[in-house]
Formats: C-alpha cells, sequence, structure tokens
C-alpha cells in the first residue's frame, strides 16, 4: 500500500496491524461522508415537497406517496451512518438507540406477555436460589395479518331415553345471507376494504388467495350488493334526518363508470349533502350522504333536496341557481351562500399564470377574513357574528369598493375580468356569513367528505354500471359518517349488519345511523 501524498508521515514505515486500522478508518470516514451526503440530499428533497414553490409541490395523494418513500430512505441512510459511525473495534455494529413515537400505546390493544427469565438463577457463590425483586417492562406493537377462521355451529339434538315424547334442538340461527359462506363480520370487512381503504375486489381476492382462501370477485361483489341492499333504509333515513336541518353543504363530483352498451367510460355524479356545525359548536352531530346521479344537471339536487328549506351552502356552479328561485320543486326557494375559497381560486389561478398583482391584492384581501375566522371558529353564533360585524364587515365594504374599481378598468373578457366577474356575480351569497354566526365562509366540510371518493377514482373506476354508483353512494354515506364520529366503519357495519340478520324491525334497523347510536367503546375510535 504507498502512502497518500498529502499524509505528514511514511504509512509504510508503520507497522502493518497499523496500516490495517489506519485503512479500515478511512474507509469508515468514506462511507460516513457518503452517507452524511445522502442523508442531505434526501432532507432537501423532503424540505422541497414541504416548502416549495406552490407550483412545484405535489397535490395530497402524491405528496403522501412521496413522503413515504422519502422518510423511508432517510431512516435507511440514517440506519447505515449510524452502524458505520458506531462499529466497534472487533467490526460489530452497537445497536442504535430506539425511536419512540409520541404518546403510549392504546390500553384497549390486548397486552401479552413474554417473561425472558436469566439462564442462571442461582447465587454465584453458590449459597442458594436468588428472589425476585423486581422487572424491567417494555412494549413493542405487534401487528398480526388478517387471519381466516371458520366458525362451526353446532346444534345438538336431545331425545329423552325413557319416552318418546320427541327432540330439542336450538333454532336455525339467523344469518343476513342463508346457507352462505360468510359471517356479518365479513361482510363488513370487504365493504369497508372496499369503499374505505379503496381496495378494488379482485385485489381482495389476490390477498386472501394469499391466505389459502379461494373467493371468486363475483362472490364478493355479490355480497356486497347483499350488504348494501340490507343497510339502505338506513341511507334513507340519514339523508330525512339532514333535510330537517336549518343549513347544509352540497357538492358533486364526478364518479366514473362503465357503460355496457356503448363499452367505454361515462361520468356519472356523486352529490354530496354534509351537516357540520363543529364550527359554532351545534348539537347535532356531522354526517354526510351520498347520491349517485347519471349526470350533473341542477334537477337533480332538486330532487335530492325535496324537503328541505334553509340555507345551503355551495360553490359557483350554475345547477344550483334553480334552488333559490321561484320555481323550485319540493319546499321553498332557498338561500344560497357562497364559497370565498372558490373566489380565492380564481384569483389564485390568475397570480400564477400572470403574475397579476391585482389578483395578489385580492388574495391578501381574503388572507384577512380568513385570519378573523381562524379567531372566532368554535365560538357560539352569537359571538362568531359579533366578531364578523366588527372585524370583517369593514373589510367586505373595502373589498366591494376595490372590486368595483378594479372591475371599471378591466375588460370583462380578459382572464381577470372573468374572475372579477364571478366574485361580482356572486356578492350576495358571499355576505350571508356575516349576518349569521352558523353559516362558513366557505364550502370545506363538504369538500373534505368528497375527499377519499377522488382517491377511490384514482385507484379503479368507481363502479361498473350505474346500479354499482348508487350501492357505492350508499357504502361511501356510512362509511364517511362513521368517520366524521370517530367510529370505527368496521365495528358499525359489522353491529348493524348483525342486527339485521337477527330480525330486528325494519323502523329500528333505520334509525341506526353512525352518529346517532349509542355504540360500545368498541365501535368508537381510539384518539
Amino acid at each position: 500500500m504507498s502512502a497518500p501524498a498529502d499524509l505528514p508521515f511514511d504509512l509504510n514505515a508503520l507497522p502493518p496491524a497499523v496500516r490495517e486500522a489506519f485503512a479500515a478508518m478511512q474507509a469508515k470516514v468514506a462511507g460516513l461522508e457518503a452517507q452524511t451526503e445522502r442523508q442531505d440530499y434526501l432532507i432537501a428533497e423532503l424540505r422541497h415537497a414541504l416548502y416549495g414553490k406552490r407550483s412545484e409541490q405535489l397535490g395530497p395523494d402524491e405528496r403522501q406517496l412521496a413522503f413515504e418513500d422519502l422518510e423511508t430512505a432517510v431512516a435507511e441512510a440514517e440506519a447505515t451512518r449510524h452502524a458505520l459511525a458506531e462499529r466497534n473495534a472487533d467490526g460489530k455494529a452497537r445497536r442504535p438507540p430506539a425511536k419512540r413515537n409520541l404518546g403510549h400505546l392504546p390500553d384497549h390493544l390486548p397486552r401479552i406477555e413474554q417473561v425472558i427469565e436469566p439462564a442462571q438463577k442461582t447465587c454465584p457463590c453458590g449459597c442458594t436460589d436468588m428472589v425476585k425483586i423486581g422487572e424491567d417492562r417494555a412494549e413493542r406493537l405487534d401487528i398480526v395479518p388478517a387471519r381466516f377462521q371458520v366458525i362451526v355451529t353446532v346444534r345438538p339434538r336431545y331425545a329423552c331415553r325413557r319416552c318418546d315424547a320427541g327432540v330439542v334442538q336450538a333454532d336455525t340461527p339467523n344469518w343476513l345471507i342463508e346457507g352462505g359462506l360468510p359471517t356479518e363480520g365479513t361482510l363488513a370487512h370487504i365493504a369497508v376494504s372496499k369503499y374505505a381503504d379503496h381496495l378494488p375486489l379482485y385485489r381482495q381476492c389476490q390477498i386472501y388467495g394469499r391466505g389459502g382462501v379461494d373467493l371468486d370477485r363475483s362472490t364478493l361483489a355479490n355480497w356486497c350488493g347483499v350488504a348494501a341492499y340490507h343497510l339502505a333504509p338506513v341511507v334513507d333515513r340519514m339523508l330525512i334526518h339532514l333535510k330537517r336541518s336549518g343549513r347544509l353543504f352540497m357538492d358533486e363530483t364526478r364518479a366514473p363508470v362503465l357503460d355496457p352498451k356503448a363499452g367505454k367510460t361515462k361520468t356519472g355524479y356523486l352529490w354530496a349533502v354534509t351537516r357540520d356545525d363543529r364550527g359554532w359548536g351545534g348539537g347535532d352531530p356531522p354526517a354526510v350522504v351520498f347520491t349517485y346521479a347519471p349526470g350533473r344537471h341542477g334537477h337533480h339536487a332538486m330532487d335530492i333536496l325535496v324537503g328541505f328549506d334553509g340555507i345551503l351552502q355551495v360553490d359557483g356552479y350554475t345547477g344550483y341557481d334553480a334552488l333559490a328561485g321561484p320555481k323550485r320543486v319540493g319546499g321553498m326557494p332557498l338561500t344560497l351562500a357562497y364559497c370565498w375559497a372558490h373566489s380565492r381560486r380564481k384569483l389564485h389561478d390568475i397570480y400564477q399564470k400572470d403574475g397579476s398583482e391585482i389578483a395578489a391584492e385580492g388574495l391578501r384581501r381574503i388572507a384577512q377574513l380568513n385570519k378573523i375566522e381562524a379567531s372566532v371558529r368554535g365560538q357560539s353564533p352569537e359571538e362568531r357574528q359579533a366578531g364578523r360585524q366588527t372585524q370583517s364587515a369593514p373589510l367586505i365594504a373595502d373589498f366591494r369598493l376595490w372590486l368595483t374599481h378594479q372591475r371599471s378598468r378591466i375588460s370583462a373578457k380578459s382572464r381577470l375580468g372573468e374572475k372579477l366577474g364571478y366574485i361580482h356575480r356572486h356578492w350576495d351569497g358571499l355576505q350571508i356569513f356575516l349576518t349569521d354566526g352558523r353559516v362558513e365562509m366557505d364550502t370545506n366540510p363538504v369538500e373534505n367528505t368528497i375527499r377519499p371518493i377522488t382517491l377511490n377514482r384514482k385507484n379503479a373506476l368507481f363502479a361498473g354500471h350505474d346500479e354499482g354508483g348508487r350501492t357505492g353512494a350508499r357504502m361511501a354515506s356510512l362509511i364517511e359518517t362513521c368517520k366524521l364520529n370517530a367510529v370505527d366503519p368496521y365495528a358499525y357495519m359489522r353491529e348493524t349488519l348483525t342486527a339485521i340478520a337477527n330480525r330486528q324491525p325494519s323502523s329500528r334497523v333505520a334509525h341506526r345511523r353512525p352518529h346517532a347510536l349509542g355504540l360500545t367503546e368498541a365501535v368508537k375510535l381510539k384518539a
């Protein structure tokens, strides 16, 4: 081995053992430098994903995927660097310190104790056996993959040895699918996996196959259909209950379905009706009901909202306009409260494309309003209204003057003119939140409920037929309402399907809404 030119001594003059140790140290330093450089790069990528320019940032779902891979790579690089840095003289790496998650493992999880006794409990002096004076306990989270089991129902028959009075046997238990394979828990699991965890049925079949259970996709589809049929009265009752509220949110999202006749995909829509009074501490729990429709025409909204009278919070889609008109079918004309978040997006699009200072000024003004809203969130309607009248109303009045002035200077046919015209057309509905403390500034509550639908759309078609769209809408209604109320969707569906199988009256089943049940603690999601 030749000595590097920059060393202050001749490496060849050193004893062989020292030369080997020096070479090992050089390799270690080089490895540490390489791992440090890799970590720095990965950390920079994470920071960019979090704080990079808006135009370069990923969408919410894409960002989560990027975080997963980048954080995994960072952990791998850190573990490698730590192993290099902590290597003992004998070449063995010392165990890195454990990184603990915040908090502790939930108390409701079952504990399986593993007692590890010393190999020798006799005193080294040989006098006697040692006695226990204490113990150390450490908890780790263990995950057992889906375990399949078979429920064998045995009904013994009994007869008297002395007479022929007859045979005694328990009645056949009630099952949701008579003579079928699945328990109600199995039906709940399949439905939640498809509609909450976005696992299409064919992927579930693959997972079950790895566990040695071969089930056909059409079989799972049939089971889902049976469950949806029995749960339909619950969803119908939920919508009736929501329409008794004085204020609701409504929005729609695409739900691509197959058109078997045409042999291609067509666009259906899910119309979401949401109640969320948490912003002002309302007593009614949050809930959402999805209704599938083959189109986006406004008459679908008209049909869904028959029987509702009050304030409807929506975006600027013109399909809602008829709901506020004198020819509305199914009730009195509704008051439409429009969304400031959509107005902001109009200006944000212009600012991103053109760098318009006028759009930037509009964004700054809306940001002031949002800051005030954050300060009054959770207060009573009266307190919210008072705070808005004191702080937001002057800003709204000044915004109106600014808007009028800018529209007089800008062509209505320009891109910026069109966006400002959008705000102008919806101005009356944008001011309603000032006079009613129950009204929100935006429609974010309903948009949050339809976001999982968008994720499912990315994984697969929403449905293979219009009827499948209606089934998906029912399931999504129950699952998303469970989430809004911190109820475990699987536990809720299992309990409800079991109640239906036990022949509870339909009137009682219809009232088993996720937000209305006095569910057991096992059903409640642990915070």
